[in-house]
């Protein structure tokens, strides 16, 4: 069952086709749904079900588990940009009695804050949240497993404490916030706290037989910001574009770049996490958004930001099927067979001549670079030869840039005039780049020996 295929070629809509038929039959799914957006649109969608004559679509609901965290996330950066918490806050100074200690609410949004994984007995996915009605219940005797901040270490609990940070401060639920803030003015009208027909229902199947035992739907109580949401396909797609442009409705399109930027160092061999998001390499491309998995249900969704490719899959079992990796190679079939058309390149619409005469090569001591001018007056430092640091830099008002990425994140680049106004060296974060390597007449530190450059004879 497959809807918009007229937007991708048929070679690739019967590889989707098949991924998903592969999937739902290895991982014994009763039913499967699966959709792709790409550059704005839905291209495809199919589903897959072990009930002849009727299938879910990509406007079924199924429960979504932990890509809820990534709307919490969403509610808390909100509280940030409208300047009412900031992310290294203390908890207590907005949530106090908790007994988290001094966790910051950064930590807590990329899982560093060192609480445990899961609140105490009994399991929380699968009893009634009524069981935990106050944060000491799911918090527990021990909620530091970790000193803060020292690494990653995925928390329930913790997405529970911003869950009620975010109505401590708003003075209404979490729901109440979510559907106000997020799910109205984004359109989810099929994202809710409970399921609304038509969706799935949750099944465990049996590891050594083909049969299935029905699993609860329990509400989470205090628990529902860190997996409560049930969503459908097309609502999931609709959130992949926000996370992928921002809604300045919803939240700037440079506070969704920082959610997917790591907020802590990932365990070996795990993917990065940032705040409220996962990210993961392979293939020769960077993939962000999240999993999820709650009794009866799987989910996956993935966003390539670099092709403008996104692809959600839902199914509704408990285990044995992948969901989150079948969602990334989705996305990476598409993206393999019909790659993103580049634009044209085009000239820049005007020229600088001051800037365009810092353009070429530079040297930092003996290790040479190249200054390329981009749009919007910016800047890339690239090494020659692709061996050394680089960055791209923006420019600021008071006529410096400021590194975006990698070593010189955050840093200064100015430019050093002599008296007579011409150029003496670049400044970047005190490093001094001059057009040849240790130029003399130039402020280098330290420094140049007079007696120039010399061979092993002198």
């Amino acid at each position: 069952m497959t809807s918009h295929d007229a937007d991708v070629l048929p070679g690739t809509r019967r590889a989707l086709l098949h991924r998903i038929a592969v999937a739902q039959r290895d991982g014994r799914a009763p039913s499967l749904v699966a959709a792709v957006r790409r550059q704005g649109r839905t291209a495809w969608s199919g589903a897959r079900t072990c009930v002849e004559g009727h299938a879910p679509d990509a406007d079924t609901q199924y429960r979504i588990g932990s890509i809820t965290k990534t709307f919490t996330a969403v509610l808390v950066l909100r509280l940030r940009d409208e300047g009412l918490i900031d992310l290294d806050d203390p908890l207590e100074k907005h949530l106090p009695g908790t007994g988290s200690g001094g966790v910051t609410v950064f930590q807590l949004l990329g899982h560093s804050a060192g609480l445990g994984a899961e609140a105490p007995a009994p399991w929380w996915e699968r009893t009634p949240g009524s069981l935990r009605p106050e944060l000491a219940d799911v918090l527990g005797d021990r909620p530091q497993r970790h000193p803060a901040g020292h690494r990653h270490h995925y928390s329930n609990p913790g997405y529970t404490l911003l869950g009620s940070l975010v109505e401590a401060v708003r003075g209404v639920s979490w729901e109440e916030a979510l559907r106000t803030e997020i799910l109205e003015p984004l359109g989810m009208h099929r994202t809710t706290s409970g399921p609304v027909a038509p969706h799935a229902a949750g099944w465990a199947v049996h590891p050594w037989a083909d049969v299935m035992l029905s699993e609860p739907a329990e509400d989470l109580g205090i628990m529902a910001p860190a997996g409560q949401l049930w969503s459908t396909a097309a609502d999931l797609l609709r959130f992949a574009a926000f996370l992928t442009e921002g809604d300045d409705r919803v939240l700037s399109a440079s506070s969704v770049r920082e959610m997917r930027t790591p907020a802590a160092p990932a365990e070996t061999g795990a993917s990065d996490y940032g705040l409220g998001l996962q990210i993961v390499g392979g293939e020769g491309r960077v993939l962000f958004g999240h999993s999820g998995s709650l009794p009866g249900f799987v989910a996956g969704l993935w966003i390539c930001e670099g092709e403008d490719v996104a692809a959600v899959v839902l199914a509704n079992v408990t285990s044995g099927l992948p969901a989150a990796m079948v969602a990334a190679e989705l996305l990476g079939i598409v993206v393999d067979a019909e790659p993103l058309i580049p634009e044209p390149w085009r000239p820049l619409p005007e020229v600088d001549d001051e800037l365009l005469a810092l353009t070429g090569v530079w040297h930092w001591g003996t290790h040479p670079v190249t200054l390329r001018l981009t749009g919007d007056r910016g800047l890339q430092l690239t090494p020659l030869g692709g061996q050394g640091r680089g960055a791209a830099f923006t420019y600021g008002p008071d006529g410096t840039w400021t590194g975006q990425n990698d070593y010189y994140a955050g840093e200064t680049l100015r430019v050093v005039r002599r008296d007579d106004g011409t150029v003496d060296h670049l400044d970047l974060g005190s490093f001094v780049f001059t057009r040849e390597p240790y130029e003399a007449g130039t402020a280098v530190p330290g420094g140049v020996d007079a007696e120039g450059w010399r061979g092993l004879a002198d």
